[in-house]
C-alpha cells in the first residue's frame, strides 16, 4: 500500500460530508498511522490505537482547520491514543512507564530466530497463517477474517489460540506440546 497522504481534495470531499471521500482518506492513512502507532505504542496497543485515530478523525475532520496539516493531525491524534493507552496501563498496573520512544528493533540473534522459525513450523497450518497475516502482513482483523473466510470472533479467537500455542512452543523448546488442548 502507498504511504502518499491522501489528496488534499478528497480531504475537502470528506470534511464537506462525502462518505465515500471519508472512507478513501480514512484507508489511505490507516498504514502509515500503524507504521507511526508501531514507535509510539506497546505492541498490543497499536490496533487500538490507529482504530480509535480512524474513528476519532471520522468524527472531527470538520474541524480540522487546514487540509495541509492533515498528516501531521493524524500523528498526533495516534501518539496521543497511544500516550492514553500507556497511562491506563500504568494506573492499572501501578507500574512507572516511561515516555520515551523506544529505539528501533534490531534483528534478534540467530538462535532466537531459529527457534520462532522451529515454533512457526510445529504449528498447525490454520494458526501459522494467521500469525503471519497478522504479525508478519499487518492485516486488520477485519481484513484477515474476510481473506480466511471465517466471522470476526472466529477470527478473533483463531489468533488468540495461535498465540496462546506460540507462546507454549516457545517457552518450551524441543519438549512436545499436547496440541488438543488448542484446538
Amino acid at each position: 500500500m502507498s504511504s502518499m497522504p491522501p489528496d488534499p481534495a478528497l480531504i475537502q470531499a470528506a470534511q464537506a460530508g462525502d462518505v465515500s471521500a471519508l472512507n478513501e482518506v480514512l484507508a489511505c492513512s490507516r498504514q502509515d498511522l500503524r507504521r507511526y502507532a508501531e514507535y509510539h505504542c506497546e505492541v498490543n496497543d497499536v490496533e487500538d490505537a490507529v482504530q480509535e485515530t480512524l474513528f476519532m478523525a471520522s468524527r472531527r475532520l470538520r474541524d480540522l482547520r487546514s487540509v495541509e496539516s492533515f498528516t501531521s493531525w493524524m500523528f498526533r491524534i495516534v501518539k496521543r491514543e497511544c500516550n492514553r493507552m500507556r497511562r491506563g496501563w500504568r494506573m492499572v498496573t501501578n507500574q512507572e512507564i516511561d515516555e520515551r520512544i523506544q529505539p528501533v528493533a534490531t534483528p534478534a540473534p540467530l538462535d532466537w530466530r531459529m527457534q520462532v522459525a522451529r515454533m512457526m513450523a510445529a504449528m498447525p497450518p490454520a494458526f501459522r497463517t494467521i500469525l503471519l497475516l497478522r504479525d508478519i502482513e499487518g492485516l486488520a482483523l477485519e481484513e484477515m477474517a474476510q481473506k480466511l473466510d471465517l466471522s470476526l470472533p472466529a477470527t478473533k479467537s483463531r489468533l488468540h489460540r495461535a498465540r496462546l500455542l506460540a507462546r507454549e512452543l516457545l517457552a518450551s523448546p524441543g519438549e512436545p506440546v499436547d496440541l488438543s488442548d488448542f484446538s
